[in-house]
């Protein structure tokens, strides 16, 4: 197959997914289509947006939007912003070049605590204050530390400015998941509908802006529009809308994570009144076939994993799938991902979270690759394993890997890279650690695996001096009873072992947890809390991050409840994204309640905070001892030695 090599492709990454580094997807489509001889360009808006807003003609306009508000009803962020606004102007443009690493020598004035304006979330700091008063941040950075320190504060000031944002322009911005709620799982296309139609705001008009500047500056044919998440649908769909009233002539394409997951059974035509196509799971081969139809070489009925709006016949209106059966290009196939275009010099590297682990995704410009296609483990009952980014496994060898690796490099002047998949496979990470020793590659590298037994102290070792530094993997709900339920094919005692192996090498871990699985009751979620203790007490992992279960249509927990002890919510009639789905657990346990629990405790544990304390103390209700013997962990690790 040949797409016309005159039609000139533009991927766009929509606000919002992250400041630090480019949303991969471009990249993956952008080098895929060079690989085929088409000419390609992509453009990261999301970052645009950011650096238009914090500017001082940003500041502005922002201040212009406070004005228009009556005093006696402006937030208290946006008053304490108009009052202090002569210093936000002045420290701005020296604050975002400190965070895209252009000033360093900036830090010694944001150290001082005079420089920046102070707002309501500096108040975070006071939670460290010793009874003495000594400094607040020396327990985080010491005497040094003086980068991470002045990163730390120029991000609380940064979200200071998000918070000004929220209370006089839009509500529902966020760096990362803006206005998401207009697009989880909404059985209805009501809500997007209607904040489209609305009047615009400034973060609306600075879209359109940036949009036409783009597509200006690149005269594209087609614009692809990725969607990772649910916090990107609405202002892709801002750009559709700009494409559609402005540039008529171009054809959108719209797809990506939140495409694939939640849109599956898409009737809504009003979707395509900013998009002309939709497709779903790997882009490449839909996206040849749109091309060769768009350039006239190939009809309608032989578009693959497409939805369509038909424009004429008895079928006039109605939205219509057309997958014509052709084999996905294979992984090995798919090309060197390219971050041409993007300005890599421009990302903003953030520290919210102190933790050494935790910050790894939003500090630093990362190469994010991919080292397989799928999941080889692909049994989770809490994963959407029918579909295809879970269920299609392919691997490229160790040597197409590191050859992809090295190009990246010599093209971005880059070492760091973020392995993406789903669970990487110990065998294609064992071959690519010895490939990269032997062809002397040295880059630093983390990645997300399962925490199974093959991940021997060799291995982890070998993987350390391949220059991996990091490993984040799903422990979830810490129970054994509910691992062999949710089919995760570890125990507590093995995670306990493999996340040591990994540490014991100098690689720091990060652990997935999950609260309210079915079945899951008060004393497991205790228990739970107690294992993740002695996890953190015995330097097994260093981060975590707790997340409520989610049922999807997808799972086997969706698919078949009453093997999980559940009984499903009925669905409205959906025309629109359809993928989360309630449920009744008998159990009955308020899962809310704990949560806040485990989240308060894991953020003291990720801090050294609390580990030597009965979990107990966490929870705001009363709840049973646990029944996790206090040194099991320990026990179970000098067993191993």
């Amino acid at each position: 197959m040949s797409a016309a090599p005159d039609l000139r492709v533009l991927s766009l990454i929509p606000p919002m997914t992250q400041l630090n580094t480019p949303y991969p997807s471009t990249a993956y489509l952008t080098g895929f289509l060079r690989s085929r001889g088409l000419p390609a360009a992509q453009r990261d808006l999301a970052l645009a947006l950011v650096l238009k807003l914090f500017s001082r003609e940003g500041l502005q306009r922002i201040r212009a939007a406070v004005h228009a508000i009556a005093l006696p009803d402006r937030g208290i962020a946006s008053r304490l912003f108009d009052e202090q606004f002569d210093r936000y102007l002045a420290t701005i443009a020296p604050t975002i070049a400190f965070l895209q690493g252009r000033d360093p020598t900036i830090a010694h004035r944001i150290n001082t605590r005079a420089f920046l304006p102070e707002g309501k979330r500096f108040e975070s700091l006071e939670v460290y204050v010793s009874e003495e008063g000594e400094d607040p941040l020396a327990w985080a950075f010491g005497a040094l530390g003086l980068q991470d320190r002045a990163r730390h504060l120029a991000t609380l000031y940064l979200n200071d400015l998000a918070d000004v944002l929220r209370e006089s322009v839009d509500p529902r911005f966020e760096f990362v998941r803006y206005a998401e709620q207009l697009a989880t799982s909404q059985p209805t296309f009501d809500p997007l509908r209607d904040a489209l139609d609305a009047g615009t705001n400034l973060v609306d008009e600075l879209l359109r802006e940036l949009t036409l500047e783009a597509i200006d500056a690149e005269r594209p044919d087609v614009v692809l529009l990725s969607v990772p998440f649910p916090g990107a649908v609405y202002a892709a769909l801002r750009i559709g809308q700009t494409i559609k009233r402005e540039r008529p002539h171009i054809r959108v394409l719209l797809g990506g994570g939140f495409v694939n997951t939640e849109l599956r059974e898409l009737t809504e035509p009003r979707l395509f009144d900013y998009v002309d196509y939709v497709t779903l799971d790997a882009g490449e081969r839909p996206l040849l076939a749109l091309l060769e139809h768009i350039a006239g070489k190939r009809g309608r009925q032989r578009l693959v994993r497409c939805f369509v709006r038909e424009s004429e016949g008895e079928l006039a209106g109605q939205v219509r799938y057309i997958n014509f059966a052709e084999p996905d290009v294979p992984f090995e196939d798919v090309g060197t991902p390219t971050w041409d275009g993007l300005p890599l010099r421009d990302y903003l590297s953030l520290l919210d979270m102190l933790n050494p682990m935790n910050r790894l995704w939003s500090d630093g410009r990362w190469n994010k690759l991919t080292i397989a296609h799928g999941c080889y483990w692909k049994k989770c009952s809490f994963c959407d394993i029918t579909l295809d980014y879970i269920s299609r496994y392919e691997a490229a060898s160790a040597k197409t890997l590191v050859d992809r690796i090295e190009a990246i490099v010599a093209e971005t002047g880059q070492t760091g890279f973020h392995f993406v998949d789903e669970a990487a496979p110990p065998k294609v990470l064992k071959a690519l650690a010895q490939e990269l020793i032997d062809r002397g590659v040295s880059i630093s590298w983390w990645g997300n695996v399962r925490f199974e037994k093959t991940f021997t102290p060799e291995l982890c070792q070998l993987l350390a001096d391949s220059g991996c530094i990091a490993i984040s993997g799903g422990l979830e709900v810490a129970s054994d009873r509910l691992l062999k339920l949710m089919q995760k094919g570890v125990s507590v005692e093995q995670v306990a072992r493999v996340t040591r192996a990994f540490t014991e090498s100098g690689i720091l871990v990060h652990a997935y947890l999950m609260y309210g699985f079915p079945t899951q009751t008060v004393q497991d979620t205790v228990d739970a809390l107690e294992y993740v203790r002695q996890l953190f007490e015995h330097g097994c992992i260093q981060s975590g991050f707790f997340h409520r279960f989610a049922c999807t249509v997808h799972s086997p927990v969706g698919q078949d409840p009453a093997a999980f002890g559940v009984e499903l919510l009925p669905l409205p009639p959906s025309p629109f994204a359809k993928n989360d789905v309630g449920f009744v657990d008998p159990t009955g346990t308020d899962h809310d309640a704990m949560g806040e629990a485990l989240k308060k405790a894991l953020y003291n544990f990720m801090h050294g905070i609390g580990l030597e304390q009965d979990v107990r103390r966490w929870f705001s209700v009363r709840v049973p001892k646990p029944k996790v013997p206090r040194h099991f962990i320990g026990e179970a690790l000098e067993r191993v030695h």
